[in-house]
């Protein structure tokens, strides 16, 4: 396995990670509307794509990426991209504080990954109470994301080239880091 680190990921790569971030939030929120129907849904949709999308694009360049070795770097692109967002609306944190990030019920470790698991875990009621093929097939779909990230995306496309992976508690988790018993 190539794991070449780099300092600028490749825009393909940082590209392929925000497509499939943004489609498995925007089917979340589809499986919201289209499962619960009326006013539950077409409240739960909203909420749900205001918690996936702020999990993501507004908690992790605030509070993650300013710890982070791209936020510090010159002329870097981490695979996310968000260390350019970052370096915008935060100050810059302190490399011993990335492990925080899993530290927590509420981290943001957490906060992304129930962004990723909630309308999996939601729309299972939802088959139940308005069954559909439509509601069907995004539950497919979104566990098919799921699976693609957890098992290619992360192991082979962002976090075996990833500069802090022997800072971070999802490299070492992977067992990608060089630190891999320690934990934070």
């Amino acid at each position: 396995m190539n794991d070449t680190l780099y300092t600028r990921y490749p825009s393909w790569s940082v590209f392929t990670y925000n497509a499939l971030t943004v489609v498995h939030f925007l089917l979340g929120g589809a499986s919201f509307i289209l499962g619960y129907n009326y006013w539950l849904g077409w409240l739960l949709g909203p909420l749900y794509l205001l918690f996936a999308f702020s999990a993501m694009y507004l908690i992790m360049p605030l509070k993650v990426c300013p710890n982070c070795v791209y936020y510090r770097l010159d002329n870097s692109l981490c695979i996310s991209g968000l260390n350019l967002f970052s370096r915008k609306i935060a100050r810059e944190g302190k490399i011993e504080d990335f492990g925080r990030r899993a530290r927590g019920a509420f981290c943001p470790n957490n906060l992304y990954l129930a962004s990723l698991g909630l309308p999996i875990i939601g729309i299972i009621p939802a088959l139940f109470l308005s069954f559909s093929f439509a509601l069907l097939a995004i539950l497919v779909l979104l566990i098919g994301l799921l699976l693609f990230r957890f098992f290619i995306v992360f192991p082979r496309i962002a976090c075996n080239h990833c500069r802090a992976k022997n800072i971070c508690p999802n490299a070492q988790a992977m067992g990608l880091s060089s630190n891999k018993s320690k934990t934070g």
